[in-house]
């Protein structure tokens, strides 16, 4: 039996939803940005991924308010990732999926001295863009 996510959630609804998705298109759009400057001796690949993952997180806030009504308030994000999970939608494995890859970049991306790599920024990108195209299928409706 799935356990219920209360812990360090709020409520929102589908206007909650659209902004969060906005927020998510932005971050993409900026993630992108960032990734077609490499040659720049700027660590633009970390930004990349740094913008990609917020962009991720955003829209796993979206998608949550969307279809449960609910999304994670925790400064873990790993509980959005347990919203995602319990979303009855398709794809809710393949986002959860592409959620965790954001987040297991997160730390070396926002925090660390390790350099992110092209290929992980634009893998982040990818995990993002998954989850903002579905919410914004979903938003669309």
């Amino acid at each position: 039996m799935a356990r219920t996510v209360r812990n360090r959630t709020e409520e929102c609804v589908r206007a909650q939803a659209i902004t969060r998705l906005s927020h998510a298109t932005a971050f993409l759009d900026a993630a992108r940005l960032y990734a077609d400057e490499p040659d720049s001796p700027l660590p633009y690949e970390q930004v990349a991924a740094s913008t990609a993952i917020l962009a991720g997180i955003a829209a796993s806030d979206a998608l949550c308010c969307a279809l449960a009504g609910r999304r994670s308030r925790s400064q873990d994000h790993r509980t959005a990732q347990e919203l995602l999970a319990q979303l009855r939608h398709p794809d809710a494995a393949r986002l959860v999926k592409a959620l965790s890859r954001l987040l297991d970049l997160k730390d070396t991306a926002h925090y660390g001295t390790l350099t992110v790599t092209e290929k992980e920024a634009q893998q982040a990108i990818k995990a993002a863009t998954a989850l903002v195209n579905t919410a914004r299928n979903i938003l669309s409706r």
